[in-house]
Formats: structure tokens, sequence, C-alpha cells
């Protein structure tokens, strides 16, 4: 019996680029609603994967941003 994509486990991203390329063709998949029934739900879970794992390299930045500005997060000022 063949896997399903939800059995399969998760791949981790290469990098917050490339999950957010693929979160992009991911909605783009999604919103053409030509995808059959079990590959929205496939597309939604991982959809949710990345997501969780952007938000989490953000807050990470953040946090590293925080440390070098002495514990507080400056505003940020356009240089334009």
């Amino acid at each position: 019996m063949p896997q399903s994509a939800s059995d399969t486990p998760s791949r981790e991203p290469a990098s917050y680029e490339s999950a957010l390329a693929e979160l992009d063709r991911l909605v783009q998949a999604l919103e053409s609603a030509q995808l059959p029934l079990d590959a929205l739900l496939d597309g939604y879970r991982r959809g949710a994967e990345l997501l969780a794992y952007c938000r989490s390299r953000l807050d990470a930045v953040e946090q590293q941003v925080k440390v070098l500005d002495g514990g507080q997060l400056q505003p940020w000022n356009d240089p334009s």
C-alpha cells in the first residue's frame, strides 16, 4: 500500500527563504482549487508546518537582535 504524504515524516526547509518560497507555491496551489481533497489537506498541513518554521526563525533572529542591541529591540528606521 503506498504511503500518503501525511504518513511521511516532515522535512525541514533548508532556509527561511526556501520555506517562504515553498509556502508561496502551496498557497497558490491551494487557491487554484484544482487539487483533490486529500492533496488540499496535505497542503494545508505542510503550510502550517512551514508557517511554524518561519515564525520560529523570525523569533530566533529577533532574540539575536535584542542581544546585539543590549536587550532592547530598537525601532526600525528606514534609511531611505
